[in-house]
């Protein structure tokens, strides 16, 4: 006889399973994530047809089988119907599950994790239908958040190659910092020429070592080589991923915070630029794209005339 288990879970994803079943992706504080069969779930009069849609928080009761588990019973705890009636909401929600899906380990306390993750799905909810641009600054906020939890914070308080603190300069409207991907995150543009230039006379110079003639010195003890190996020790640049503004940047350095810090002057295209970094970010880190966010990208296009 299979045993029993139970579990309180926020679905994350679903898939078709034979004529009428559903398998339910699930993340758990107790337990992590887990994959059960929920049974006849895509029935018209089925009790688990809505207790196995998106962001559903259920209390569950699992039967533990060979291949997949069974929830054998569901009793809904909390929904997030705000999401589902706003194409941005729900398109940043499957954004952060996402993540998530890639993050969360089986068989392991999530507690963390799950309560993060519900927590941002709050927010989200509680926004207003008209506040595109909250939508995105609460993505980002959720996305950042979600790095730091695995260890996986993009660098954006110092420079990635000196070290030095970097403070957005709002006096100079041509001001620009860069953001390198594969350093970790933030880059000062003086920095990295003075950094290119010497690279470049490094290796100018050993080029030019090669090509010098020895010749033996009078009254040498010893006979000189007549060629001369040069070992070179080439540190490579980083690749500037993207350019932020002054307002970028002190939108980035505030996604630390709990909570949502409102910058007088931030605009769409502000927080659409450290959505954008922050994707690349993500997917580099993560190994993988993050599908959803061709949703953002017509969602915010059709809303905003837009070209992301």
């Amino acid at each position: 006889m299979s045993r029993t288990y139970k579990a309180t879970g926020i679905n994350l994803k679903t898939q078709a399973l034979g004529e009428s079943d559903k398998i339910v992706t699930i993340l758990t504080p107790e337990f992590g994530l887990i994959r059960a069969v929920a049974p006849g779930a895509r029935k018209h009069n089925s009790s688990l047809g809505g207790r196995s849609g998106m962001f559903v928080v259920n209390e569950l009761l699992i039967a533990k089988g060979r291949s997949l588990d069974k929830i054998t019973q569901a009793q809904t705890l909390k929904t997030y119907p705000g999401l589902t009636k706003n194409l941005g909401k729900l398109a940043a929600g499957q954004y952060l599950a996402e993540i998530v899906l890639c993050q969360a380990l089986s068989e392991q306390p999530q507690e963390e994790l799950y309560e993060l993750f519900n927590e941002h799905l709050q927010r989200l909810e509680a926004l207003s239908n008209e506040n595109t641009s909250g939508v995105l600054a609460h993505l980002a906020h959720g996305v950042f958040h979600l790095l730091a939890l695995g260890g996986l914070t993009p660098q954006v308080q110092v420079c990635c190659l000196s070290g030095r603190p970097l403070k957005p300069d709002f006096t100079d409207p041509n001001w620009e910092i860069g953001f390198s991907i594969p350093a970790g995150g933030t880059v000062c543009l003086e920095a990295w020429e003075s950094f290119r230039r010497e690279g470049q006379i490094r290796e100018t110079r050993a080029q030019g070592d090669k090509g010098d003639k020895q010749y033996p010195m009078p009254n040498a003890p010893f006979p000189m080589p007549s060629t001369q190996t040069i070992v070179v020790h080439r540190q490579e640049i980083p690749v500037i991923s993207r350019r932020l503004g002054a307002m970028e940047l002190a939108l980035l350095q505030h996604l630390s915070q709990p909570e949502i810090m409102q910058l007088d002057g931030a605009r769409d295209h502000n927080w659409l630029s450290v959505e954008q970094i922050l994707r690349q970010y993500t997917q580099y880190q993560l190994g993988r794209p993050i599908r959803s966010a061709t949703l953002i990208d017509s969602y915010f296009a059709a809303n905003h005339d837009a070209i992301v």
